[in-house]
């Protein structure tokens, strides 16, 4: 089952946009075009696979962002039995 994505905003510089998982759900495979920053709006645990298929989990606290370059290319997928949630800025 997908993720639910809401695009806040999309202009010229910038794509913002949230993310929740209810548990059992994932984004699918994607790659990031451009630089982003994470900014959790919920704790929790998100399972991260990569094309190879090994898995890490990302461990995100609600207000503490981490930024990340383009490239990544990844499943997110939420194995918890809570929800998750964040803010993707996306730097154009």
């Amino acid at each position: 089952m997908a993720a639910t994505s809401t695009i806040f905003e999309d202009n010229e510089r910038v794509r913002i946009t949230e993310w929740r998982f209810k548990p059992g759900e994932e984004t699918g495979w994607h790659r990031h075009e451009l630089d982003y920053t994470v900014v959790p709006l919920l704790t929790g645990t998100l399972t991260i696979v990569d094309r190879a298929g090994a898995e890490s989990l990302n461990d995100i606290t609600t207000g503490i962002p981490y930024f990340r370059y383009s490239g990544a290319e990844h499943n997110v997928i939420n194995h918890s039995k809570i929800e998750v949630a964040f803010m993707e800025i996306e730097v154009k």
